[in-house]
C-alpha cells in the first residue's frame, strides 16, 4: 500500500492482516510505491492519489507498465480527485475512498484479486460523468491555457473502436458503462447470469479492454453513452 500518511497505512495494515490479506510492503511517496512494487511484485496495490515526488496516477502508470498483473486500486476523496478518471482509463481496476469501511477495504482488495473491478460503480459512474462533462467541455474551450491544453494530451487514450461488437454487445457496454453489475444487467436485458458474463467476456476481448473499469471509461469516451445522459444513437 501506498499513502503519505502513515496513520493511514497502519490503520489497513491493521485490517488487512487481521481479515487474513498479506500486506507485503508500504510506501509514502509515488517514487518509493514504483519501487517497492517492482521489487515486491504484490498481487494488488493500494495507491493514495495525492503523494510527494510523484503523485499516484504516474505511480501507477509505472507500476501497471512494469507489472501488468498487478491490480491497482486507488484511494481517493472522490470529490477532490478528478484524477481518478485518468487512473482508470491508465489501467487501475478501480478506486476507493478514504472513508472506506473495514468490511469493504478487505472484501474490494479480495474481489479485485479475482480480476474483478469497478467497485461502488454507482460512486464511479457519478465520478466519471462529472469528470467527463468538464473533460468534454475543456476540449471545446479554445482560451485553455497551454498548461492546461498539455494537461488534457497527457490524458491516456483507450481503443476506440467499437465496431467488432455485436448491437447486444454494445447493448450489454452501454448498461455497463451505466455502472450496472452483472447481476443488474441479467435482469434489465432479461438474460441468464451466464449469458451475461460471456458477453462481458467478448467485449474484454474484441477491445483489449483489461476490465470493467476500462469498459466504463471507454463508454464514455467513444460517446456510446453521454455523461448525464442517455445512451447514444
Amino acid at each position: 500500500m501506498a499513502d503519505d500518511e502513515e496513520l493511514i497505512r497502519t490503520g489497513f495494515r491493521l485490517i488487512l492482516t487481521s481479515r487474513g490479506i498479506d500486506v507485503v510492503g508500504e510506501a509514502a511517496d509515488g517514487m518509493q510505491a514504483v519501487t517497492e512494487a517492482e521489487r515486491l511484485r504484490p498481487d494488488v496495490l493500494l495507491m493514495d492519489i495525492r503523494m510527494p515526488h510523484l503523485d499516484g496516477l504516474q505511480a501507477a502508470k509505472r507500476v501497471l507498465g512494469l507489472l501488468p498483473h498487478c491490480r491497482v486500486l486507488m484511494l481517493t476523496t472522490f470529490d477532490l480527485d478528478h484524477y481518478v478518471y485518468a487512473a482508470l482509463a491508465a489501467g487501475a481496476s478501480g478506486f476507493l475512498l478514504k472513508d472506506v469501511t473495514a468490511a469493504h477495504l478487505a472484501a474490494a482488495v479480495r474481489l479485485v484479486n479475482t480480476g474483478d473491478a469497478l467497485l461502488a460503480p454507482s460512486i464511479t459512474r457519478r465520478l466519471i460523468e462529472r469528470y467527463a462533462t468538464t473533460h468534454s467541455a475543456g476540449r471545446t474551450d479554445t482560451s485553455r491555457s497551454p498548461a492546461a491544453a498539455a494537461a488534457a494530451a497527457r490524458t491516456p487514450a483507450i481503443h476506440r473502436d467499437l465496431a467488432p461488437l455485436t448491437p447486444r454487445e454494445l447493448e450489454v457496454l452501454a448498461l455497463m458503462g451505466r455502472g450496472l453489475s452483472n447481476t443488474e444487467l441479467a435482469a434489465a436485458l432479461t438474460l441468464g447470469e451466464s449469458t451475461v458474463k460471456t458477453h462481458v467476456a467478448r467485449i474484454f476481448a474484441k477491445l483489449a479492454l483489461r476490465d470493467r473499469a476500462q469498459a466504463v471509461v471507454l463508454a464514455y469516451e467513444t460517446g456510446l453513452i453521454t455523461p448525464g445522459g442517455l445512451t447514444a444513437d
